[in-house]
Formats: structure tokens, C-alpha cells, sequence
């Protein structure tokens, strides 16, 4: 038998009281994941356990590669059940991983498999899990999950007809874009960047030969993406961007990209810092929440990159220093008032209580937890990194007024995350009321966890709901 049972990472009657009765049946919101629209429009059919589980799951692409397994069976030629059965052979290595947990959890939640993954239950598994399949296109296992809200990562540069074809679908979970535009920044590029921007131009509807093209397109995709629902940006950076920049400053580094020429890293630092700031004024005067991803340390592996491209499994965390440039960044907006609600995700657990004390400097009383430090990314989404977050926040912050954990995910089979964490959430609050630490109100403490798990974000976000999910 599996060892995800009921009481599964549950270690006092406080922390299962806490889970059973507040948090197990409270619905989903994902507020950042990497969903494929046209997926979910499509209603897709999974042909079998490798494309819903293994197709384009870096974390599990690691963890191959250190167990040595040949690329061939990751991303190469190998058959979908050669893949499977790689994995198979993998997963006893990955104890005390958290992938151990979310694969175990994974099976049981979606294909009733109580047994362990190992090479010898492997063709058992693949016959089980794929004769459920037909069962489980994308919008069953939505809403199997109970997912009420998923916000998918969108470039400016991509249309929003998908997003138009999902709303008029009927689909219960609601869907919407969330405005991405890293490749806005990459001037380092000019040959990519130039690319896109021609991507820009035509789905914006307008050439953009000057740098105030550039500002009128991208503002026009952040009206559309409002139109559309859409009321989150996403910008995934080193450490904010902050440096002082002129309007003139910034065409010039437009210019020479556009002509082929890369900028120097201050230009480009400069130039995004300028970009940043007009992002930030657009998401306040809408009402938007801007998310800030900082700290990874991509592409280390050059050869490999090269081999494989972009988000393979070749990054990592950066030991980057954080806290000067974010609080520029943040101090130059509100020193205008047009600072949106913002949460900023931490990469590198030395800086969490630089994140925990950064944003009370800029919670100015306009509504509860106005700025967030955000639920653990990354590397950090497992027990242990979920723990120092949620610890960070409580000595330094308003753990009450957190908005809870996300997927960050392109599998739609990743939502046990959420159970995953809420688990945790439970474990660690019912180890303070069984210490005596904290009051045994479980009435009182478990409201705040049902928030935690939804009700936060319901009212932090201002997206549209299902009515059923809509009620305070």
C-alpha cells in the first residue's frame, strides 16, 4: 500500500482537524502556472501516461540526468513507455525529493494507484493509468481538481483567441492571461529581439519602428489582456530593475538593437529599469497585481542549452544581492502612488527575511496585504522551503493575509501542490496549538486557513468567478 494515506504528512490532531475540517475542500485558485491555453481550448486528449506526465516536467528532467539516464529517454527518439519506465527506474532515487511526494501523490489522486512507483509495478501502472485516460481530458481533470481560477502565463506578442474561444466554452474553471513581457527587456539579443518584435507589431495590429511604438504596442496588448480578463502582469528577472533612465536614454538602446547592435549590460539594465517602471504604472492605474520572479540563475549549462534550448532543466538558484535595487524599485512607484499590488517571489532562501521585511515598507493601509511576499517558487516549493517561507512571513509579516500557494507548473496533473502545501500549512500551525504556542480557537485559526487556501485570493485578485465560487 502507498504511504500517501489520510493523515499524510499530518502529525498532530490539531494539524488533521486544521486540514480535514478548513482546508481539504477548500477549491483552487492558481494565480500562476504555465498552462497551455490552447490545451484547455481544445479540451485535449492525453494519448498516454508520458505526454500528461513527463512532457516538458524539468524538475523530473533533472532528476533523470542525475540518476543517469540517457537524454535519449528524456527529451529524445525513446517511445513514450521507454520514458515511463526510465522514470519507473528513477523514482526510488528520488527519496526525501519532493518529487518522490508529487509523483506518489500524483497516482493516487488521478489514477487510484496505491502502490510505489518502482521498475517492478512500472507495467502495471502504465496499463492502469492509461486505461483511465480517455477519462481525463484536460477540462475533467480541472474539474476533478476543483480548480476554480487558472491564470496562464501569456507574451504580449501572443494573440488572446484562445483565451476568447475557453471563456465561451462553458468550462467551470475560469481562465485567464496574465501579461509576460520578459522579451520586451531582451535587447541583449538584437536577432531575437528583433524577431519578436515583429511578432509584436502584428499581433498588436501596428508596425513598431520607434521606441514609442514600442511603449503604444505593448500597451495596447496590456488593454487587451484586460479586456480579456486578464488582471495579473509576470515578469521573471535576476533582481529588480531599478536604475535611473531617460526616455532618451532608452530609445538609444532600442535603436542599436533594432540595428543589430547589443547594448551594454548598463544599457540594458537602464533600459529595462525604464520599461519596468511604465509596466508599473500600467498595472496600477488598472488595478492589476504585478508578480516579480527574482533570483534564478539561468542557462548555466551553455552546452546543453544549446542542445536543448530554454527552461530544460539547466537553471538554477543565484546568490544575487536583492534588497537595494527592489526597494528602488518599488519606493519609485509609490512615491507617485502608482504602486500595484505586488508579489514578489524569492528563488534564494537566504533572502527570505530581506522579502518578509521589503514588503511591509510599502503596505500603506489601502487594503490587507496590499504587498505579498509570495508562497515558495521553484526550488523552494517543497516542504521544507514552504516551512521557511511560511515562518518568514509569520515573524515579519501577516501570515492571515497570504494568498496561498500556486502550481508555477505545465502539467496539468500538478494540482496536488496545492493539497501538498496545505498539508504543510496545517502540519506546521497544528504543531503550534498542540506546543500550546498558539491558542486552541480551532474555529478561529482554521478561518484563516480556509482563507489562506482561497478566500484570499478570491478577494486579493478581483477576478471574475463562477457564482459558486464567488461568495465571501
Amino acid at each position: 500500500m502507498s504511504f500517501i494515506h489520510d493523515d499524510f504528512l499530518l502529525t498532530t490532531p490539531q494539524a488533521r482537524e486544521l486540514y480535514n475540517n478548513f482546508a481539504k475542500n477548500e477549491p483552487i485558485f492558481d494565480y500562476h502556472c504555465h498552462l497551455s491555453p490552447a490545451l484547455i481550448e481544445s479540451n485535449h486528449q492525453f494519448s498516454n501516461l508520458s505526454e500528461l506526465w513527463l512532457g516538458g516536467d524539468h524538475y523530473k528532467w533533472r532528476a533523470l540526468r542525475a540518476n543517469g539516464v540517457n537524454e535519449r529517454f528524456i527529451t529524445g527518439s525513446a517511445s513514450p513507455e521507454e520514458k515511463f519506465k526510465a522514470w519507473a527506474q528513477t523514482v526510488p532515487h528520488t527519496m526525501r525529493n519532493p518529487l518522490y511526494h508529487w509523483t506518489h501523490l500524483e497516482l493516487k489522486r488521478y489514477f487510484d494507484v496505491d502502490t510505489l512507483l518502482t521498475p517492478a509495478t512500472a507495467d502495471a501502472i502504465w496499463k492502469q493509468a492509461n486505461e483511465r485516460l480517455p477519462k481525463l481530458r484536460v477540462h475533467d481533470l480541472l474539474s476533478q481538481s476543483k480548480v476554480a481560477v487558472v491564470c496562464t502565463t501569456d507574451d504580449p506578442a501572443d494573440s488572446l483567441d484562445t483565451h476568447a474561444k475557453i471563456q465561451k466554452s462553458g468550462l467551470k474553471t475560469k481562465v485567464y492571461p496574465a501579461f509576460r513581457p520578459d522579451k520586451a527587456l531582451s535587447v541583449g539579443d538584437p536577432a531575437g529581439f528583433n524577431v519578436w518584435i515583429e511578432k509584436l507589431g502584428g499581433t498588436a495590429g501596428m508596425p513598431v519602428k520607434t521606441f514609442d511604438d514600442l511603449l503604444s504596442a505593448l500597451k495596447n496588448r496590456h488593454d487587451a489582456f484586460h479586456a480579456a480578463g486578464g488582471r495579473l502582469s509576470d515578469h521573471g528577472l535576476e533582481t529588480a530593475l531599478s536604475e535611473p533612465c531617460t526616455h532618451a536614454e532608452a530609445k538609444s538602446v532600442f535603436d542599436a538593437a533594432r540595428e543589430g547592435r547589443v547594448p551594454s549590460a548598463t544599457e540594458q539594465a537602464k533600459y529595462g529599469s525604464y520599461l519596468m517602471l511604465e509596466f508599473g504604472r500600467w498595472d496600477a492605474a488598472r488595478g492589476w497585481t504585478k508578480q516579480l520572479h527574482l533570483g534564478a540563475l539561468r542557462n548555466n549549462n551553455k552546452r546543453l542549452l544549446k542542445s536543448f534550448g530554454p527552461d530544460t532543466g539547466f537553471d538554477s538558484i543565484g546568490d544575487l544581492p536583492q534588497a537595494a535595487a527592489l526597494s528602488r524599485y518599488l519606493d519609485s512607484l509609490d512615491a507617485t502612488d502608482q504602486l500595484p499590488r505586488t508579489i514578489i517571489y524569492n528563488l534564494n532562501p537566504a533572502d527570505n527575511y530581506v522579502f518578509g521585511a521589503m514588503i511591509g515598507n510599502f503596505q500603506d493601509g489601502s487594503i490587507p496585504g496590499k504587498l505579498q511576499f509570495g508562497s515558495g517558487w521553484w526550488f523552494l516549493d517543497q516542504k521544507e522551503a514552504m516551512e521557511w517561507q511560511i515562518n518568514a512571513l509569520s515573524n515579519l509579516g501577516l501570515l492571515s493575509r497570504f494568498v496561498g500557494m500556486l502550481t508555477d507548473s505545465r502539467s496539468f496533473v500538478s494540482f496536488p501542490r496545492h493539497e501538498y502545501f496545505r498539508r504543510t500549512l496545517c502540519n506546521l500551525i497544528g504543531a503550534d496549538i498542540a506546543r500550546g504556542d498558539l491558542p486552541s480557537d480551532m474555529a478561529f485559526i482554521g478561518s484563516m486557513v480556509k482563507n489562506i487556501c482561497f478566500g484570499n485570493a478570491r478577494d486579493y485578485f478581483r477576478l471574475d468567478l463562477a457564482s459558486e465560487y464567488s461568495a465571501k
